[in-house]
């Protein structure tokens, strides 16, 4: 492989390395981002991974864009918690703007999962056109509802635009993980393998002259209109789930309000 260039991750010591996979393809960009201990969606990793891209789309040909994970274990295990807790305005400032990055970004991306992505992990896989799975190992996984993180607008809508009615079901509502054979199955991967599929699925699908006549990015806003709202409304998204929150409120307190009265009535039967 040909390095082109190298972008640090200066919070973990880590970096973002884009090579040139296929010396007869050279228009094909692989970013393998290395981050220890498991690719944590921090803002230093997104100002390098935003960075990257920047770069391919300002001083490389147009082609296709790869990522992957150094690490063998994990693709990414989403956010860290404490630091996006702890950060003013990280979604909107960091994480949403990857996300949109992706969503619009000119040229064809695919996302080569060679390990686990969970949460963020897996939220940004799917804002990648196209993903191929190892098909041995790791598993794709929203598991917020196993430790009581709501996901907000743009955590959600890819995973409705995307996959099918049962599957973002089972992704939501299940936190079921993805092994690549099931992934294929339901939807989520466009094929299973390693960088020989990607490589493959570029060939196959002709995607080297797809960002050609430059609106490529154009027709992805337009594909994708409703996730690009979401992603650039925030607080049109709060203004939402305030009013959602106050529905549900006045909802429990009118059924606690009617089960106080039928216990009250002497008609109830425990």
């Amino acid at each position: 492989m040909t390095t082109l260039f190298t972008v640090p991750i200066s919070s973990t010591g880590g970096s973002i390395v884009c090579t040139n996979p296929a010396p007869d393809q050279q228009t094909i960009y692989l970013l393998t981002f290395t981050s220890p201990p498991d690719n944590r969606l921090t803002p230093t990793f997104i100002d390098a991974f935003i960075l990257a891209l920047d770069i391919i789309e300002h001083r490389y040909p147009k082609g296709v864009v790869v990522t992957t994970s150094g690490i063998p274990k994990f693709y990414s295990n989403g956010l860290d918690l404490d630091v996006a807790v702890s950060t003013e305005g990280f979604c909107e400032k960091w994480l949403w703007r990857l996300f949109r990055r992706f969503l619009t970004y000119p040229m064809p991306t695919i996302c080569l999962l060679n390990g686990h992505a969970f949460a963020g992990g897996f939220m940004l896989a799917m804002y990648h056109d196209y993903r191929i799975q190892n098909p041995a190992k790791g598993f794709l996984c929203v598991n917020e509802l196993e430790f009581g993180v709501p996901l907000q607008t743009p955590m959600m809508s890819i995973f409705r635009e995307k996959l099918v009615p049962v599957t973002f079901r089972n992704v939501v509502l299940e936190a079921r993980r993805f092994g690549g054979k099931d992934a294929l199955q339901a939807g989520i991967v466009d094929g299973l393998g390693g960088l020989d599929e990607v490589l493959g699925l570029v060939n196959e699908r002709k995607l080297l002259t797809k960002a050609a006549t430059g609106i490529y990015g154009t027709m992805k806003e337009e594909m994708y209109a409703r996730v690009l709202n979401g992603l650039d409304d925030e607080p049109g998204n709060l203004a939402w789930r305030e009013k959602v929150e106050e529905r549900k409120d006045e909802v429990q307190s009118r059924g606690l309000r009617d089960v106080e009265a039928w216990e009250k009535s002497g008609k109830a039967k425990l």
